[in-house]
């Protein structure tokens, strides 16, 4: 990755950083990251300190992992979607009494 650098280059990058990580990932998700840190003008090594930091400036670690549509979720939603788009829905409600006392009428 760094084998064409420049002395000056070299003395750089190692005078500006603080210390190295070395971390083990899977192969497709290093690849897959670093498309999206491209994509954002990054490289992953200043996407990962960015995490880093946001983790030790608010003592939080948000993780998001989505699940893939199953094919029963796929249909739930197309039935709903199609009972929307009839109209056979009640809402939107002002309250949740309101809410409340449509769910008792069914």
């Amino acid at each position: 990755m760094y084998r064409n650098l420049d002395n000056n280059t070299t003395l750089y990058i190692l005078s500006s950083m603080k210390t190295v990580m070395s971390v083990k990932i899977d192969t497709d998700v290093k690849a897959s990251a670093q498309e999206v840190a491209k994509s954002a003008g990054l490289t992953l090594s200043s996407l990962v300190n960015a995490y880093l930091r946001q983790v030790a400036a608010t003592r939080r670690i948000e993780l998001y992992a989505p699940e893939p549509m199953t094919p029963k979720l796929e249909k739930l939603i197309q039935k709903v979607e199609k009972e929307i788009a009839a109209g056979a829905t009640v809402g939107p409600f002002e309250t949740a009494d309101d809410f409340l006392k449509a769910l008792q009428c069914k």
